[in-house]
């Protein structure tokens, strides 16, 4: 498979500018030109293993994970430093344990607030009550 930049974006569901920028993060590599024309203009083509890396990032951005954090991850897939991707994996699932007690303590108090709300129909709605300074 030799695709263009373009084809590469589209079947990976990113935009051409995201591959650009993941390149200049080191994320990706540049692939060189090939078949210039008359000025040495020729067209960069990306195989089966760009398109693995680039669905590897984006998989690794939806568990979120930090474009730096993929790149550790990356760099110890070389390595098969398992102890070390064990550790960020760890570190991602305690941030995901404080975002989620978070939203459910945020959930909690704006179902409080509901509740008072729905409890009378006379003052200021304890729900806008809530959020003025």
């Amino acid at each position: 498979m030799q695709i263009t930049i373009g084809k590469l974006a589209e079947t990976g569901g990113v935009g051409v500018e995201t591959i650009r920028y993941y390149q200049r993060r080191g994320l990706m590599a540049t692939p060189v030109r090939s078949g210039g024309d008359a000025w040495g203009r020729g067209v960069r083509r990306y195989g089966e293993a760009d398109l693995r890396r680039l669905r590897f990032i984006r998989s690794a951005q939806a568990a979120g994970f930090t474009l730096d954090a993929i790149s550790d991850l990356l760099a110890l897939e070389a390595s098969d430093d398992r102890v070390r991707v064990r550790e960020l994996a760890r570190q991602r699932i305690d941030a995901l344990d404080a975002k989620i007690a978070q939203m459910t303590e945020t959930r909690a108090a704006l179902a409080r607030l509901a509740d008072q709300c729905a409890a009378s129909d006379r003052g200021p709605c304890p729900i806008l009550a809530a959020f003025e300074p």
